[in-house]
């Protein structure tokens, strides 16, 4: 029998001490399970493949820099999408370009539940003033929708909603109380709702 790769059974925790200790084996598997996650994350985020890759190859550069000022016991994931967050900001900022949202890619997990409405939303289901739109039309209109949120607004939907990310990772990450994160989150939303609608309304004008 095959023996598994000893890092794939280890902690993410566990892999920075390692990788901290010496051991460049450990950064190499961080990289390998963060890499199709993180990089799904900023191809959402700013919108393009080319762009998305810099920025992931830049989030791990730094996270290899910077391994020295990351305090023992803390969960990796959210510093790495902390880490991953600033890096995606400064190379819109550097490229002169706002922040563009893709949602080609499926959502992997709903926060508590608190987006349901989102999730029928993208799905196609009949809740929420999405049930005039289907198809194409509805994801065009999901995506512009999403592209006119503000950009605060458009941090926590992603990270919460498509990354699936806890409350209090988003909080963390975002360097913002969990409180905040749950009225962004709901902000976000019935904006959202409102931009889907307007459409509807003003074609029937």
């Amino acid at each position: 029998m095959l023996r598994q790769p000893t890092w794939m059974s280890r902690s993410d925790e566990e892999l920075m001490a390692q990788f901290r200790a010496g051991e460049t084996a450990a950064f190499t598997a961080l990289v390998r399970r963060y890499e199709r996650e993180l990089y799904g994350y900023l191809r959402r985020y700013v919108g393009d493949g080319n762009l998305a890759e810099d920025v992931f190859q830049n989030t791990f550069l730094q996270v290899y820099l910077k391994s020295g000022q990351y305090e023992a016991g803390r969960r990796v994931r959210p510093w790495l999408y902390t880490i991953a967050t600033h890096q995606a900001v400064d190379a819109l900022r550097r490229n002169g370009r706002r922040q563009a949202v893709s949602l080609e890619l499926a959502r992997e997990t709903t926060p508590d539940g608190e987006a349901d409405c989102l999730a029928a939303a993208l799905e196609g289901r009949d809740p929420c003033p999405f049930e005039a739109a289907s198809g194409q039309e509805q994801a065009e209109r999901v995506r512009a929708a999403v592209g006119r949120l503000p950009e605060f607004l458009r941090q926590v939907l992603i990270l919460a909603y498509y990354q699936g990310l806890k409350y209090r990772e988003v909080a963390e990450v975002l360097d913002i109380p969990v409180g905040t994160v749950k009225s962004r989150l709901h902000a976000a939303l019935v904006k959202l709702q409102d931009g889907m609608a307007a459409p509807a309304v003003a074609s029937e004008a």
